[in-house]
């Protein structure tokens, strides 16, 4: 099962993300809830370092996604909450590795929000998503 990318006529392929994602007849959809920097025993990793929050927070999203059968190909939308818009612009650069390390080459829809705080004391990025899931993986 491949999701399809969807990029309207005219309009300039955009860098990182898609604008559309389209699931094929027959998936399952997973709604994946905000994942934040933690490991198994919930202890917040990469205190004070935004990219280490965000491959953890990530990875997390994919881990929840394998669970239920699938993998990051299957992601078809992120929402990426951060606390520390300045942060997240000055790591740009520094996300890629560890974006491409979780998730290969796949670019779901996505939308980035900056947010005054997460519930989590000490947490700068929450990652939540949506996942159509092939049903002959489930």
């Amino acid at each position: 099962m491949t999701l399809e990318i969807v990029q309207p006529e005219g309009w300039a392929a955009p860098r990182g993300y898609s604008n559309g994602v389209l699931a094929p007849a027959g998936a399952r959809t997973l709604y994946v809830g905000g994942q934040i920097a933690w490991d198994a025993d919930q202890q917040l990793v990469g205190d004070g370092d935004f990219v280490a929050q965000f491959r953890q927070a990530l990875a997390n999203v994919v881990a929840v996604v394998r669970a239920a059968g699938g993998g990051p190909e299957h992601l078809a939308r992120l929402t990426i909450y951060i606390t520390d818009r300045a942060a997240y612009l000055a790591s740009l650069r520094d996300l890629g590795a560890p974006y491409r390390e979780v998730m290969g080459k796949h670019y779901p829809a996505m939308a980035c929000v900056e947010v005054k705080a997460l519930v989590e004391a000490g947490a700068m990025v929450e990652i939540e998503g949506t996942a159509a899931i092939p049903a002959e993986n489930g």
